[in-house]
């Protein structure tokens, strides 16, 4: 859907595997002409979030569990042609939490993120 927050994945040149949290503004299909005939895809212009290199550590309840989270900057990386990318690079949908954390000089608002899993059905059953 438009303006979905993501999750994509892209294999870097050594092989390893990088999710990264964008935003889709629109999608779009590009049809090729091949000798075999038209191709069409299905491609997303994303505007991709900064990464932020902090894990966080947060209580659950007030016993001694935590849970690590992942926090994202709120700001996009420029405009570019990283921004196109075929939808089969879409991992998962997920809804944005603004968290801010401060200290007694500054604050500084993140992302962190609650993945929705993009397998979710919900089922009714139906009795006659």
């Amino acid at each position: 859907m438009k303006n979905s927050f993501i999750l994509a994945r892209f294999v870097t040149d050594n092989g390893s595997v990088d999710c990264y949290l964008g935003q889709v503004q629109y999608f779009f299909t590009h049809i090729l002409d091949l000798p075999d005939g038209p191709a069409e895809h299905t491609l997303a212009y994303v505007r991709w979030y900064h990464h932020v290199s902090s894990c966080y550590h947060f209580e659950i309840d007030d016993e001694e569990r935590t849970c690590n989270v992942e926090l994202w900057g709120t700001d996009f990386y420029p405009k570019s042609r990283d921004c196109i990318i075929p939808v089969h690079n879409i991992l998962e949908r997920f809804i944005p939490v603004k968290y801010r954390i401060s200290d007694k000089r500054n604050a500084r608002d993140y992302l962190a993120i609650n993945p929705i899993n993009k397998k979710f059905h919900i089922c009714r059953t139906l009795y006659v």
